[in-house]
């Protein structure tokens, strides 16, 4: 391949609208890609070069705010829930084995991962009535804000001597 097709200022005009020639070194990277990616699974928590993160919805209202994180086939004794200057964070360790047995063959899979989630809130919560429940497979937990009072407060300047 000639050096001058990968000079970016000398290639061709886009043939249609939005839509241009790729240079042979555009498609080679394409295909190094697809290579590389056959085969493995970028699933959360399967096999391959999978990592856990859970999903996680925020819904804020006048009076609360509403976290739900799906965390399938964890238990609550799996998952920590802490709250620190504004930010809710979850943390978990999933693990799972899986099994198979029949006449000469035997297979067993173990997967392990920990995960961490950090979450700004949008608004001051009473930290104390902060509720957390985890039902099949989702945790939801509850932060009702906190009142917001007026703080400016007008400070008066004393002449110096």
């Amino acid at each position: 391949m000639p050096i001058t097709d990968m000079i970016p200022w000398r290639r061709r005009e886009p043939t249609r609208r939005g839509e241009r020639d790729l240079t042979p070194f555009e498609h080679e990277m394409d295909r190094l890609f697809e290579d590389f990616f056959r085969g493995r699974s970028l699933a959360p928590f399967g096999e391959g070069w999978g990592a856990f993160s859970p999903s996680v919805d925020v819904v804020e209202t006048e009076n609360q705010i509403t976290v739900s994180a799906e965390l399938p086939g964890m238990s609550d004794e799996d998952i920590e829930v802490s709250l620190d200057r504004g930010v809710l964070t979850i943390r978990g360790v999933k693990s799972e084995e899986q099994k198979e047995e029949r006449e000469n063959y035997y297979r067993a899979e173990r997967t392990y991962g920990s995960f961490q989630r950090s979450i700004p809130l949008p608004a001051e919560v009473k930290q104390d009535e902060v509720e957390a429940v985890f039902q099949k497979g989702v945790l939801t937990i509850t932060l009702p804000k906190a009142e917001v009072t007026e703080s400016q407060h007008k400070i008066q300047i004393k002449a110096g001597q």
